[in-house]
């Protein structure tokens, strides 16, 4: 398992970047636990191909969990552009609530503006800390899955062993 752990940085970087990517785009976001899961049985499979051993499990899921840290990152570095995008939504939504609704609760407009404002370096920090852990799980998950259906070797046959039935000559 050691020799595996030392390939395992390129598999993890490949299907957490993919999943991150997937994770972070407005719309296609909401499905982020199954890009998770798909990023981490790419890199099990990536992983798999390099390797020519059968991989187990605890290799599954620590290539599982790599990807879901990297995966973390990347979707929040990829998030931040569409920040502007995402509080103008939100902005038009709100707008549209308001109409309909006869009074709005206290505090209201304070939280709106401070959400408006954007988000603090500390809350960018623990929100990234939350997904990292929350990501790392659904990595663990997905790398499990991934090794169970690409991680295992066929055993070649031992050389110079004998594949024919003995024959019984009669003599006894």
């Amino acid at each position: 398992m050691n020799n595996q752990r030392s390939g395992m940085l390129m598999p993890a970087v490949v299907g957490g970047v993919a999943a991150g990517v997937l994770s972070a785009v407005p719309f296609l976001g909401c499905l982020c636990c199954l890009w998770i899961i798909g990023g981490a049985m790419l890199a099990a499979y990536l992983l798999a191909r390099n390797s020519p051993a059968s991989l187990s499990a605890g290799d599954g899921a620590i290539v599982g969990i790599f990807t879901g840290i990297v995966a973390a990152v990347v979707d929040s570095v990829v998030s931040i552009p569409f920040e502007a995008a995402n509080r103008e939504i939100f902005s038009k939504f709100m707008e549209q609530i308001s109409h309909f609704t006869e009074e709005m609760p206290s505090g209201w407009e304070t939280w709106f503006e401070k959400t408006a404002e954007g988000v603090s370096p500390g809350l960018f920090m623990l929100g990234l800390v939350i997904a990292a852990v929350v990501f790392s799980v659904f990595g663990a998950l997905g790398g499990v899955i991934g090794v169970s259906l690409f991680g295992r070797k066929k055993i070649p046959p031992a050389q110079g062993a004998s594949h024919e039935i003995p024959q019984d000559t009669g003599d006894r």
